[in-house]
């Protein structure tokens, strides 16, 4: 039976079903899944029996894989499979103030995953391996379309922004949101780096709003100044029409584009049910703007 593509919003985001990534898909298919993937930024597979291996073996045909920044709430594992799991090692619920889970706080905000970094990532994939036995319980993630965003905007801003800079930072997404689990080693492993605030699309052409609370300022505006403006683009792009809210069930595969949409984790009450979902994240072509 073929593929099936069926959209989730009017702007961005679709359903992709009739198709096992437990097995390797025929040149045909994946040109399949990856013109979708160009053209929703968001794609949901529903019910992939995952292991790290096939995960890995699949999100590897988009592309080379990142592997994750050792940190406090991974036990500073680098590898390609990134654990986003509220449990320890010894598969014990992690309290209140478990440093491991107050980090995990930070992906309640509006990002983009390796923004900070020179060469931020094309896509991330997030599967779903244990969550919460009430779906209302399970910690939705939600999405942005930063395509729709840059389509609203006013012309007049289009030519205000393009050709301009943000500095993105690790370290301030999370002092901003008063996390101090960063440090001064850290601050050097990922320092400012620029990225291209209007980002173009290279398989279709398609342009997009890059903000994010990993965005600080704006390259050659005053300081202040520049962050406003960052958080006003931040608030438009966000708006309740351009977003879509995913609720996890076990087994959901879901890719999104992070050069053209912004997610964040939904609250949830972390120190009671157990949620697991493994990511893997490819790697982007190269930088957004000259360093």
């Amino acid at each position: 039976m073929p593929i099936t593509i069926r959209p989730l919003t009017p702007f961005f985001g679709a359903e992709v079903t009739h198709v096992d990534l437990t097995r390797p898909l025929d040149d045909a298919t994946f040109a399949e899944v990856e013109n979708a993937f160009e053209t929703y930024s968001i794609l949901v597979f529903p019910k992939q029996k995952l292991t790290d291996e096939t995960q890995i073996a699949f999100s590897s045909r988009f592309g080379s894989l990142e592997t994750t920044q050792g940190h406090i709430a991974n036990n500073f594992q680098v590898k390609q499979i990134s654990e986003i799991s509220n449990l320890d090692p010894q598969g014990k619920l992690m309290k209140a103030d478990d440093p491991r889970v107050v980090y995990r706080l930070g992906q309640r905000n509006w990002h983009s995953d390796s923004s900070f970094k020179k060469v931020p990532a094309k896509a991330s994939l997030l599967h779903a391996r244990i969550l919460p036995p009430n779906s209302n319980e399970c910690g939705q993630t939600q999405f942005a379309s930063l395509r729709a965003a840059y389509d609203a905007l006013p012309e007049d801003k289009k030519r205000f922004l393009d050709g301009k800079a943000a500095i993105h930072h690790y370290a301030y997404s999370r002092r901003n949101d008063g996390i101090t689990l960063t440090n001064e080693k850290e601050d050097q492993r990922f320092p400012p780096v620029k990225q291209a605030i209007i980002r173009a699309n290279p398989k279709n052409g398609r342009k997009a709003l890059y903000v994010g609370s990993h965005a600080s300022h704006i390259d050659g505006m005053p300081e202040t100044e520049g962050r406003a403006l960052l958080q006003e683009l931040l608030t438009f792009a966000t708006q309740e029409p351009w977003t879509y809210m995913h609720h996890w069930q076990v087994g959901d595969l879901v890719m999104y584009d992070n050069r053209a949409a912004l997610h964040r984790a939904r609250p949830y009450a972390i120190t009671e049910h157990a949620r697991v979902l493994h990511r893997t994240t490819v790697a982007g072509e190269g930088p957004t703007f000259p360093q």
